[in-house]
């Protein structure tokens, strides 16, 4: 039901009330039938199920079976080491999912505690959770309006729903308006919704909804939907679940073949479970959580707090940014842009009249600090005027012309009148809309100076206010604004907006360049949309605006038709937000959503990344994003594209790294039987390389900077995964050549009869690993192009883990531990030589890469 369009008696009638309110015994009945005025949450999981959920991945299970396997077989060392592993793993999981289900605490804080309430023809005071629809509830000043109500009537009513709508100005409520049907909530002048807050005035209305049904609940409702999954999410889960079917083909292959050469099943399925061992990246789900919590840390020191770890990569995948407007884009503070002063005479002592009307027309209370409060566009005229003529003038003005009387604004004349002594007759200011001071002056000239000026400012998304004045020499017994305000002298016009921030139009630009699509969506009027889009940037040539009326008409697939092209949307409700975003993904792109208020929090959660406003930002909207900018600034949120890029970067560089370490010793243990040797590699050595050798330096790869054209590539493709350009090809063949190197020390010391075969193999293929992770710095960058000392912690990392190596090889009951032998300084040399060649073979690539780009370029032809 439209409650905006039906009239009060019908509504009394619908739920049964009066003016005089409901009977005290009818109340406890409508709580039960109503339920109380709160909002409800969910069913929550249970904290344990939430823990176990963190299981479920198929490469963990897969992982802990070997595990398990591994202890029953008798290794009980790599099953602590893997349990651990996948515990800790866990814990992190359970952490972040923990904190994700606590949106819905700070949405039922947004609300009243107390309402006053006119019940059995008194006025009470209770608790807004026991509000029934049919109750009369009374607003004042201050008051956050505890239920969606139907405005009764109204005193100068003025209600804050910037955090429900987006609208930056305080709406001035109309009881008595006829609206139309399928109106925007933020122009439905009758009625006040649940959660917004009450800047000036006072009202009565009637209760129409409470609780979940109000258009606060359905909010709550939107938000208990499930988050999409950021980017990385996807590719992991894709490539955990590819890499496991990978390994149990492998494993069951390597079983089959050896019961089929007659060897032992139980130490060819002990080789198996080595094998899956081996494959398995168990690093590097802490891996990718170290280098985000290092990307969420550089993050926090640009103002930018990550609330959900895997946000910090999403950012450098989104290709759409779709943002509030109020308190986003623009400062969310009314500030006068535009100001005309007619050519009036003067009045006695050379003061100004328009300035004057600026300075004495208006309900602005100064506090001890004279610091100026009160409802946002009469503030800006204040401290615009302040600031034009200084406060010791301002505060003498006051003195000197006090007010004797005035007409408050009402909805149907738009517009104030104030009275004030000067000199021994008085001066009647008044203040309003153009069109209905338009309609006061006395000089046609003056209309169509003060109508055209205006229609100019408000084309620009400006709001306009109008000055006019008069002088008489008495005032009437009794004031009459027909006769006070008419024949008043234009004396001037002021225009007021919401401005930009600083920095927006710089990040716009920026977000251009790095083929993000910055998206406006608002609940504001459209020409102030289209100004401000204009303004810094966002609407340009091919760009479409588009009304939530004009969205609410379409179907879905005219919709999607639209939807990548158009960049503004104006007077749009939440459900509407959450349909752009949804629109948006189901188009295939990754979508950003920022915002600070109430009604942007569904579109925060569903969006694959959604980022609030940590100053002017509500707690419900906090909740519900990934990340929070601490400064409120739009341009932060391109510092943070850039360190999302540049974390993917850093996290495919230590997939290409650890995955082609794995592949290494895939290809030894499978090939050493085939070529008739012993297994080269204990499960222990398969830990200690997957642990510590591919570990440590993977971390320091973390801290490797941005590529220079990190900020001037498109954004990534949905459907492109970890494996693109190149790296899946690097990863086979690198790891053949890595396994080609170990088995080929193996064969040459087993000739050699060398008893230390094996901690040779195991050092060959651990300081290769050293070597590779040098080369895989960078795709197209040589090492000398980089500066070996430009990525220090990746350097400390491999000196320590050689050292680490060292202890392993040459420790009495670390021998014990991992079953190696000391080597001799001949041995050991060998071992560094050839872990040498996978460096360069790294090197070399990169070479041939270059040179076949320079192929392919079109040869210049001579003129």
């Amino acid at each position: 039901m439209n409650f905006h369009e039906t009239s009060i008696s019908n509504l009394l009638e619908k739920f049964r009330s009066h003016a005089d309110g409901l009977p005290i015994a009818e109340i406890p009945i409508r709580l039960e039938q109503y339920g109380p005025n709160e909002l409800l949450e969910k069913k929550k999981r249970p904290v344990w199920l939430l823990f176990l959920n963190q299981f479920k991945d198929f490469m963990i299970v897969i992982l802990a079976i070997a595990a398990i396997l591994s202890g029953i077989l008798g290794d009980l060392t790599d099953t602590i080491v893997i349990l651990v592993i996948i515990l800790l793993n866990a814990i992190l999981g359970f952490v972040q999912e923990y904190r994700a289900e606590q949106a819905m605490e700070a949405l039922k804080k947004l609300g009243a505690t107390v309402s006053q309430v006119i019940r059995g023809n008194k006025n009470v005071v209770v608790p807004a959770q026991e509000l029934v629809p049919g109750d009369i509830v009374v607003l004042e000043a201050g008051n956050v309006v505890p239920a969606d109500i139907r405005l009764i009537e109204c005193f100068a009513l003025t209600v804050d729903e910037s955090t429900l709508t987006g609208e930056s100005v305080a709406t001035l409520k109309q009881a008595d308006a006829k609206l139309a049907s399928d109106l925007p909530l933020g122009d439905q002048l009758n009625m006040a919704f649940k959660g917004t807050l009450v800047s000036n005035g006072r009202a009565n209305g009637l209760v129409v909804a409470t609780g979940m049904s109000t258009e606060l609940g359905k909010i709550a409702g939107l938000l208990q939907s499930e988050e999409s999954t950021t980017p990385l999410q996807e590719r992991m889960s894709k490539f955990g679940k590819n890499l496991s079917y990978i390994i149990l083909a492998i494993c069951l292959l390597l079983f089959l073949i050896g019961v089929l050469r007659g060897e032992d099943p139980f130490k060819i399925l002990l080789l198996s479970i080595s094998l899956a061992v081996a494959a398995i990246p168990e690093a590097l789900p802490a891996l990718i959580t170290i280098a985000l919590s290092i990307g969420a840390a550089r993050l926090a020191k640009k103002h930018a707090l990550i609330r959900k770890l895997p946000a910090v990569e999403t950012l450098g995948s989104v290709g759409y940014i779709c943002t509030d407007k109020t308190g986003t884009l623009t400062q969310n503070k009314m500030t006068v842009v535009e100001v005309l002063e007619q050519d009036n005479p003067v009045l006695s002592g050379g003061e100004s009249v328009f300035k004057m009307g600026m300075a004495l027309n208006h309900d602005i209370q100064f506090n001890d600090d004279d610091a100026p409060f009160g409802e946002s566009t009469e503030l800006a005229l204040v401290e615009n005027i302040v600031a034009t003529i200084g406060l010791e003038r301002f505060t003498s003005w006051q003195l000197q012309y006090p007010r004797v009387a005035e007409i408050p604004f009402d909805s149907d004349r738009k517009c104030m009148t104030t009275i004030h002594h000067y000199e021994n007759r008085f001066l009647v200011l008044t203040k309003g809309a153009s069109e209905s001071i338009s309609q006061l002056i006395n000089n046609q000239k003056d209309q169509e100076k003060l109508l055209y000026t205006s229609e100019a400012w408000a084309s620009k998304g400006i709001r306009v206010l109008a000055y006019a004045y008069k002088i008489v020499d008495t005032l009437p017994p009794s004031i009459d604004y027909e006769e006070i305000e008419k024949d008043a002298t234009f004396s001037g016009l002021c225009g007021l907006i919401d401005p930009p921030r600083a920095a927006v139009k710089k990040a716009v630009q920026d977000c251009q360049a790095a083929g993000i699509v910055p998206v406006m969506i608002t609940g504001d009027h459209p020409a102030t949309a289209v100004a401000i889009a204009r303004q810094i940037g966002i609407l340009d040539q091919g760009g479409l605006v588009m009304t939530g009326s004009e969205l609410q008409l379409m179907s879905p697939d005219q919709f999607l038709a639209q939807v990548e092209r158009t960049v503004v949307y104006a007077r749009v409700s939440p459900t509407q937000k959450l349909s752009i975003v949804k629109a948006l993904q189901s188009s295939g792109h990754y979508v950003a959503m920022t915002g600070d208020g109430v009604n942007d929090a569904p579109s925060l959660k569903a969006a694959n990344i959604g980022i609030a406003m940590g100053i002017n930002g509500t707690d419900v909207s906090k909740e519900a994003a990934h990340m929070i900018l601490l400064d409120d600034n739009f341009a932060t949120i391109v510092k943070a594209v850039k360190e999302g890029r540049r974390i993917f970067d850093n996290i495919r560089k230590f997939v290409k790294y650890i995955m082609t370490c794995n592949s290494a010793e895939i290809w030894t243990i499978f090939l050493a039987p085939l070529l008739s040797m012993p297994i080269p590699l204990l499960p222990i050595h398969i830990l200690w390389i997957n642990l510590v050798t591919d570990g440590l330096p993977a971390v320091a790869l973390a801290s490797e900077k941005a590529e220079k054209d990190v900020m001037q590539r498109p954004p990534r493709a949905a459907s492109e995964s970890l494996f693109a350009d190149g790296v899946g090809f690097h990863i086979l063949w690198v790891g053949i050549l890595m396994a080609g190197v170990a088995l080929g020390t193996q064969a040459w010391a087993m000739a050699q009869q060398n008893t230390h075969w094996q901690t040779m193999v195991f050092t060959v293929l651990s300081l290769s690993q050293l070597g590779h992770v040098m080369g895989v710095r960078s795709a197209r960058s040589f090492i000398f192009q980089q500066g070996i000392l430009s990525n220090r912690p990746l350097l400390l990392s491999i000196l320590f883990t050689f050292g680490l190596q060292l202890l392993v090889i040459y420790v009495p009951f670390l021998n014990e531990i991992f079953k190696t032998q000391p080597l001799t300084l001949k041995e050991l040399g060998i071992c560094i030589a050839l872990s040498l060649v996978v460096f360069h073979a790294v090197e070399a690539e990169k070479w041939i890469k270059h040179m076949l780009l320079k192929k392919k370029e079109p040869s210049k032809v001579k003129k």
